[in-house]
């Protein structure tokens, strides 16, 4: 499944657009999936970096989210968000729950109590 984000939504890959200064420059989310484990990952057009947030198949219907890596080379250009963004989305478009184990997912869905359908706990809570 490969996607690029404007503007820290989802959509299907093609041609980049021009974006405003400050905006999420992904150019493609894709998503690796072997059955038990997987990530998605977030890559820029002409820098050799990549950002991921690893899960975990736990069971129907629920994943964990593992970890959240950013490297320096593409910080600050909204790729966690990104990520969180479609990470999200494919929970509401495959039906599955999110255990999160990622401090920054975690700290998201704190801010994000309205996500509370998507996750196995609830706002501020350890798994």
């Amino acid at each position: 499944m490969t996607f690029a984000a404007a503007f820290g939504a989802p959509v299907a890959a093609g041609p980049q657009q021009s974006e405003p200064a400050g905006s999420i420059q992904i150019t493609t989310i894709t998503k690796e999936d072997d059955g038990r484990h997987g990530r998605y990952v977030a890559r820029i057009d002409g820098i050799d970096a990549e950002g991921e947030i690893t899960f975990t198949h736990r069971g129907p219907g629920i994943i964990s989210a593992d970890h959240t890596g950013v490297p320096e080379a593409i910080t600050g250009k909204g790729v966690a968000k990104g990520l969180m963004d479609y990470l999200l989305e494919d929970a509401r478009n495959s039906g599955f729950r999110i255990i999160p184990i990622c401090p920054y997912v975690r700290a998201q869905y704190a801010r994000h109590p309205d996500w509370a359908d998507l996750f196995t706990t609830k706002p501020g809570e350890d798994p």
